[in-house]
């Protein structure tokens, strides 16, 4: 039988046995984000109390995303998802066996669902960058957003079933089902025999490979104009989350039962989106389909806001839910296209930094502001703003996966390479902590000048994604012909890096720098040495740079 095409990925057996276990959490984690949010309106009906759950859910990832995004990146992915829900377990059975015992404070209630926020935190990013291992390239963004359908589908059933275990056995209930349903994660994590790659060179360092991470998203403006377009979205899509408990129960004046319902609507809009999604994709571009999601969403904020009754009340959050799926699904789908494998969890977690961290910002703001002028009339501001927003970012593209103003074909042939390292240096290279200058020579003539410059320019972005700490291009004031360009790298492994970090795009653009090279300029490497360290006089002498004529840099290429 032939799957509809929202469901085409579910076809691939790991990645389907991880939905269905990623679905049974998703089920727990709304059980017990309702409970949380219900029963902190019992312990400190305050609105910037009760918003601070749901600050407390993100705030983690606001703050650990790019530790756990390099981690997943250095370690095996499936061993760093197994000890995370490990964590997990321990905060979710903490945070029961408290509330079953009558322990439970608002302070304990805060603490430990930031405990459970950290394993998300540090989950997010891994799971994000295993799903290209699971389903081929053209499932991909199908992938990200049947996961958007799974987390909804939770979201329709969770809250409702949710509000109906609270008046059963109170929010205790549900933090022990909770921690139930983090057992078929770990279990399907543990069935996953998961292919592992090797490079042939040593894992990077911790430190260091959160700063390449930030490289190479400061230098990929895809990803930038993807973060940008999800703050824009995410601060007024904070709103409903964090006030819809205290709304319900003080402005509506109903029950655990009917807020579960409400919150439920979201969830069948954003199934409804999800399942829907791939015929919007073959209709509109992906900043449309955003641009689309986002006044789908304000409008049902705005709806929200005006409610009087709990009827309204859901139709505004299910229009609310019908933007939200899409909208992420999109734009995460947007960065990740152009995360090669190598950086693909950090540059998640740098992306979900940014998400997160709007929805962190716009939970405490709209939660102070809704006990300054009230609830209905915070929700209508965010439903204004989000609208706002949208329209003002709306010029930052998201629909390009790497941009190429030169064909493939048409491209010359490729980089020269350097000489290789002299074979007394050899030994001492991969333990030499000094960086490595790399120098290239480029003749241009004044008619290729412009041309030069403006591919010179997306060369820094390329030097800064593989890694360059340093990246400037110099002219010689002698021979307006003679161009250098310098970079360097931490260190000789990381220098050894750079070609298995190169994406297709990135190797086009450097067979195009390769037509400005006479065949004498061979690309040259120096390895920096400690002056005051005892070496042997070959070693010393081969990190000096040879004599160049004076050169200067170039105006408006600084350093990456």
């Amino acid at each position: 039988m032939r799957l509809p095409a929202a469901l085409v990925p579910l076809r691939h057996g790991t990645f389907r046995t991880l939905w269905l276990a990623s679905v049974v959490a998703w089920l727990g984690t709304w059980l017990q984000n309702t409970g949380a949010g219900w029963l902190m309106t019992s312990l400190a009906p305050h609105p910037l109390i009760v918003a601070a759950v749901q600050a407390a859910t993100i705030m983690p990832v606001f703050l650990l995303a790019l530790p756990g995004g390099a981690l997943a990146d250095i370690i095996d992915r499936r061993v760093f998802l197994i000890a995370t829900q490990c964590w997990t377990i321990l905060a979710a059975a903490l945070l029961a066996g408290l509330t079953v015992a009558h322990l439970m404070t608002a302070p304990w209630l805060l603490a430990l669902t930031f405990a459970i926020g950290i394993g998300a935190a540090l989950t997010g990013p891994a799971w994000s960058a295993i799903i290209p291992e699971l389903v081929p390239r053209e499932d991909l963004v199908q992938a990200i957003a049947l996961n958007g359908i799974g987390f909804n589908l939770t979201r329709a059933i969770g809250p409702a079933l949710a509000g109906f275990l609270i008046l059963l056995g109170g929010s205790s209930l549900t933090f022990c089902l909770y921690t139930v349903s983090i057992l078929a994660v770990i279990s399907a994590l543990v069935s996953w025999r998961r292919e592992r790659r090797f490079t042939g060179l040593p894992r990077e360092h911790f430190v260091s490979a959160m700063r390449a991470g930030m490289r190479f998203v400061r230098n990929t403006p895809a990803i930038q104009n993807a973060m940008l377009r999800t703050i824009a979205y995410s601060i007024p899509a904070s709103a409903p989350w964090a006030l819809l408990p205290l709304f319900v129960r003080r402005d509506l004046d109903l029950g655990p039962g009917m807020y579960g319902l409400i919150l439920g609507m979201m969830g069948i809009g954003g199934v409804t989106s999800g399942m829907l999604l791939p015929l919007a994709r073959a209709r509109l571009s992906r900043g449309a389909t955003v641009i689309g999601c986002t006044l789908s969403s304000c409008l049902g904020i705005v709806i929200l806001g005006l409610s009087r009754h709990w009827l309204p009340a859901a139709g505004g959050m299910l229009l609310f839910g019908i933007g939200w799926t899409s909208a992420y699904a999109t734009m995460q789908a947007a960065a990740q296209l152009v995360c090669p494998p190598w950086v693909r969890a950090r540059s998640l977690a740098i992306y979900q930094l940014a998400q997160n961290g709007a929805l962190t910002v716009g939970s405490i703001a709209w939660g102070v502001m809704g006990a300054q002028i009230g609830l209905s009339h915070t929700l209508l501001t965010a439903g204004l703003t989000g609208a706002v927003l949208a329209f003002i970012v709306r010029g930052f593209s998201i629909e390009a996966v790497v941009a190429s103003s030169t064909p493939a074909t048409a491209t010359p042939g490729p980089m020269p390479l350097p000489e290789a390292p002299a074979a007394e240096l050899v030994p001492l290279l991969r333990t030499a902590r000094g960086r490595v200058m790399e120098t290239v020579h480029y003749h241009v003539l004044p008619s290729q000048r412009l041309a030069f410059l403006a591919l010179m320019h997306e060369m820094r972005h390329l030097r800064g994604r593989t890694g360059a700490l340093f990246w400037q291009l110099y002219e010689d004031v002698a021979h307006p012909e003679g161009w250098l360009e310098v970079w360097s790298m931490e260190s000789w492994t990381d220098h050894l890096r750079e070609s298995i970090r190169l994406s297709d795009e990135d190797r086009v653009l450097l067979a195009r720098a390769s037509a400005f090279q006479r065949e004498a300029d061979r690309p040259a490497r120096y390895l920096a040495v400690d002056p005051h360290e005892h070496v042997a006089p070959h070693r010393a002498a081969a990190s000096l740079p040879v004599a160049a004529p004076v050169i200067r840099p170039a105006t408006g290429l600084n350093s990456a």
